[in-house]
């Protein structure tokens, strides 16, 4: 695939989607070609399984139906979207990927991580993001954030630092595939970080 894959990760309320919204209004400036997309949902099918994954209402989702169900997500968000648009030679922004499900439903959810990992990547097709954008901050402070949140933000603050452990550790392994910034620095500072490592990566 010709395109650039690159994904946003990071706890709750870190400011990944006022990155993906800079990001994609630099490259719209620069007249690249592009996709944005978050995870769950993005696609038809991708924002009911969002639906029934996040709404409280749908009470005590098991963890194990609940991996099931980010990974028929991502499955068909790689088919319907990513694939494609990376095959057209475009960028694609992707807000959560994989390594969030592993991290909230393997770290957070004490299932076998190696489970969950191995499912999440054979329903992308082994398809890794060329850039990840690892927003860090400390979960007491993002979650307390959410005024109204979601059943996972509710999970409990364990959680929540189990799976910045997890995300902190894979960019540790793989420094030349990850960007880690503080998440509680200006938001063009940040913007800034990111335009210049996405830069290094285009052609020409």
């Amino acid at each position: 695939m010709s395109g650039l894959f690159v994904v946003f990760e990071g706890g709750d309320s870190v400011g990944k989607t006022t990155q993906v919204d800079l990001l994609s209004r630099w490259l719209d400036e620069r007249g690249l070609a592009h996709v944005r997309t978050r995870q769950p949902g993005g696609t038809e099918v991708g924002t009911e399984l969002r639906r029934l994954v996040l709404d409280p209402a749908y009470g005590d989702v098991s963890p194990r139906a609940e991996a099931l169900m980010y990974a028929a997500d991502k499955a068909q968000h790689v088919h319907e979207l990513i694939a494609p648009a990376l095959e057209r030679g475009e960028i694609v922004i992707s807000d959560r990927y994989v390594l969030s499900m592993i991290a909230y439903q393997g770290a957070g959810r004490e299932l076998a991580m190696d489970d969950i990992a191995h499912f999440g990547w054979w329903a992308v097709g082994g398809l890794r993001p060329d850039l990840t954008i690892l927003l860090d901050a400390d979960p007491g402070d993002a979650v307390a954030r959410i005024a109204e949140k979601d059943r996972l933000e509710q999970a409990g603050i364990d959680l929540h630092h189990r799976a910045r452990a997890f995300f902190l550790d894979q960019a540790a392994a793989d420094p030349d595939h990850f960007l880690v910034i503080n998440a509680r620095g200006t938001r063009e500072d940040i913007s800034s970080q990111i335009r210049q490592r996405v830069e290094s990566l285009l052609p020409g």
